[in-house]
């Protein structure tokens, strides 16, 4: 890895330190007085609920309440509540998500900012921005959701919006907390955590002790072969320890040391095989007996040493040294080979279409165990690194009437991809049982490394007249990157990029109760070093907004309605989610994205003075997305592939609504959350059959179903301190088709139980 390029820090440094130095000619404020103005609010993106107010352009809050309740530990589930979130299933319990804004490509999350505590989250945001990995949502005090024209401080990628999980925080006080929860499919959760702060001598310390389990079987059963009996062994393991620290000098300015440490370790018998679809309407939960092999591992760890100063009344710095590292080898079904011993090989998308390889149908008789054929099985190997160092500095101050909070930043970022992969090869018989296994050698299917070096600096600028309010700002960021090929006969390459992004967005107090806001932003995603040397050009985006909010001051009544306008150019995208496509990312084209999001909170209790609270949130969203022109690619593993001018973007949704309510009688309550979501077309192409744009069957085209969901939960207080609770996630057990992607159509969670205690003290 290069050394970090100090120079190019040099004018955003000074530049910062120069923000410090008139800052400091102001008298300096005392630990409590700088707390409540709120530098600590500086990691997050929006902060407390009612800051909403204060963002130039729609954003939204899931809170601790709203994950917990109902044991969401998926973080679908939970951003369903959110509107202009577009989720696309994988898995059922969302350890791969693939989450969309506003129109944005899906696919593993690449074209959203993903940080946890305002630090970078995905595994290589830049050289390889797919999410493999993400936060997990049970563990969570709250998730972040911007979007609109105020993402210029949270890239890469500035085109999809920005989400921001929130750890728990250290507790101002001692606390201890215990959540235990058994449920279907032999689930079992642990969360626990203890923390205090205390005053000593040489300041405030604070500490946080966490540690987050879950383990459940699945809910999925594999055809049983000959020599193979674990079929019911289709769930995960997730494992998460968590430690914080934090001292605040007794010093006449305010500072805080924060760090911070996080360990993921999990494993998962997850597949990319799906299933046909008349399997599927069969038996949703059904996986073919040629997946068993299929299991990812992988590990996580992240870091910070975070600074926080406010030297005086008008100005506050905060920096973050961060280190991440991920590892992850995801060893599944590549392919089929030697159907029938006629040395004909197989997609698998193609053999769950019925695709023939000597006659229709012997594909996927070969994934059921019917039929002799070689399962080729890659281990993708791989390990990701991400560090640097991010300062942003607030300064506020007015010129006559005019008052401005300025915020100046800049981030250092590194982040690598290593690649060190090899395929093996299994021998089925016509039983399915596996005669014989040839492994390949370690990094003979793929051995090469992407890195991206980034220095990024962005300006923005809060204003306030009366009632009125701007906040235009200016992001920039320099690139290099660079691919190194080990394989033989492979070479590599560098390429620069300079990116330049911004926006402004503009409100207005129409009254006490209600805002009308607006703005427009000009979004940009990088490529990956691949994409850059192939000559790919960076995805660019221009969105408008227009919105009022409602709030009643007496937590009654609010709401929010935004219309939204987004034009994508030169959309990036990816061709190898299956892992058989031709492995280069691709510039679909031009892509307009429009609609309507609608959203409110009513507390009936409250409204009519009862003695109990009865609330109730509504989140709703009209999207049309369609493609401006036709499609280049030919690759079916693409969804984007044999486009045509006109058509829907696959995976969004045209309607999408979420209703959810809650009774709350202090010693007992309950809560229901029900979702609607739209079917959708899973290719560019917008066919209704499993046919690709060559006429090639491919189980990867065709339709999503619509589907409702309704979630049930209810707790009731033993004593003061602890919390019994039971719920049905699914609870009329819908079946429904979520994704064609990877291979072949796939499934939703089915209805599962959980039952649980809670003790805090």
């Amino acid at each position: 890895m290069r050394p970090p390029a100090l120079h190019r820090l040099a004018l955003p440094g000074a530049l910062l330190l120069t923000a410090g130095t008139v800052a400091t000619t102001s008298s300096a404020l005392a630990a409590t007085e700088a707390a409540t103005r709120g530098v600590l609010d500086q990691v997050l993106v929006i902060g407390k609920r009612e800051q909403v107010y204060d963002i130039p352009g729609s954003a939204h809050v899931v809170g601790t309440r709203d994950i917990r309740e109902l044991a969401y530990d998926d973080v679908n589930r939970a951003l369903r509540r959110v509107p202009g979130v577009y989720v696309r299933e994988e898995d059922g319990y969302g350890l791969f998500p693939n989450i969309s804004l506003r129109g944005v490509d899906t696919s593993r999350s690449a074209k959203v900012t993903l940080m946890e505590d305002g630090v970078l989250a995905a595994p290589a945001p830049y050289a390889a921005p797919s999410a493999y990995y993400s936060p997990t949502t049970g563990r969570m005090a709250g998730i972040e959701i911007l979007k609109g024209s105020s993402q210029i401080k949270y890239g890469p990628h500035t085109t999809g919006g920005t989400i921001n999980y929130l750890s728990t925080p250290i507790p101002d006080a001692r606390r201890t907390y215990l959540r235990a929860q058994y449920g279907d499919d032999d689930e079992y959760r642990t969360h626990a955590f203890h923390g205090n702060t205390v005053e000593l001598a040489g300041g405030r310390v604070g500490y946080l002790a966490e540690f987050y389990l879950r383990d459940t079987d699945g809910f999925k059963t594999i055809d049983a072969a000959p020599g193979f009996d674990r079929t019911g062994e289709t769930g995960f393991s997730n494992i998460e320890p968590m430690v914080k620290l934090f001292w605040e000098p007794a010093s006449p300015v305010y500072q805080r040391f924060e760090f911070k440490y996080g360990f993921t370790d999990r494993e998962a018998d997850e597949t990319y095989l799906g299933l046909a679809t008349r399997d599927f309407r069969d038996d949703a939960n059904r996986r073919y007996s040629a997946s068993r092999f299929d299991n990812i591992t992988s590990e996580q760890h992240r870091s910070y040493l975070r600074h926080f100063i406010s030297p005086s009344d008008n100005f506050d710095l905060v920096t973050t040294a961060y280190y991440n590292k991920f590892a992850r080898n995801w060893y599944k079904l590549n392919d089929i080979r030697d159907i029938g011993g006629s040395g004909q090989n197989l997609d698998l998308s193609a053999a769950l279409a019925g695709a023939a390889a000597v006659t229709p149908g012997d594909g996927l008789a070969c994934l059921r165990g019917n039929l002799a054929c070689d399962l080729r099985v890659r281990a993708n190997d791989r390990e990701y690194y991400s560090y640097g160092v991010q300062s942003e500095g607030v300064l506020r101050f007015a010129l006559g009437a005019v008052r401005h909070a300025l915020t100046l930043g800049v981030r250092y970022h590194n982040d690598l991809e290593d690649r060190f992969q090899k395929q093996d090869i299994y021998a089925q018989s016509n039983s399915g049982a596996i005669t014989s296994v040839t492994r390949g050698a370690p990094g003979s299917q793929d051995n090469r490394e992407a890195e991206v070096e980034a220095v990024a600096v962005w300006l923005q600028d809060r204003i306030e007249l009366g009632r009125w309010w701007f906040t235009p700002g200016i992001r920039f960021e320099t690139l290099d990157l660079e691919l190194r090929d080990k394989r033989p006969g492979r070479t590599g390459g560098d390429e620069s990029l300079d990116l330049l992004s911004g926006g402004i967005g503009a409100g207005y107090q129409l009254t006490d109760a209600w805002q009308t806001f607006a703005g427009v932003h000009f979004g940009v995603s990088p490529p990956s070093p691949g994409g850059a040397l192939a000559g790919l050009e960076e995805e660019t985006s221009i969105g408008y907004e227009l919105g009022v909010r409602y709030a009643d001051g007496r937590g009654v009544l609010s709401g929010e309605a935004v219309g939204f306008y987004t034009e994508f150019e030169d959309l990036i995208v990816v061709s190898n989610i299956g892992g058989t496509g031709t492995g280069v990312d691709e510039n679909f084209g031009e892509v307009e994205s429009y609609g309507l999001e609608l959203s409110g909170a009513f507390d009936l209790g409250r409204a009519q003075g009862w003695s109990f609270s009865n609330t109730y949130d509504v989140a709703f969203t009209w999207t049309d997305a369609t493609q401006q022109n036709d499609a280049v690619s030919t690759d079916p593993e693409s969804i984007f592939s044999f486009g045509a001018e006109g058509n829907e973007v696959p995976y969004i949704p045209e309607y999408q609504l979420n209703i959810a309510s809650r009774l709350d009688f202090g010693r007992w309550g309950m809560s229901v959350n029900a979702t609607f979501v739209d079917d959708t077309y899973t290719s560019a192409n917008n066919v209704n059959v499993e046919i690709n744009g060559a006429g090639q069957p491919d189980a990867r085209f065709g339709k999503t179903d619509s589907y409702e969901v309704v979630d049930l939960g209810g707790w009731v207080m033993i004593d003061p301190r602890v919390k019994a609770y039971a719920g049905v996630q699914n609870l009329f057990d819908a079946e429904y088709i979520v994704s064609r992607q990877p291979h072949g159509a796939r499934p939703g969670l089915d209805r599962t139980w959980f039952v649980g205690v809670e003790f805090e003290m």
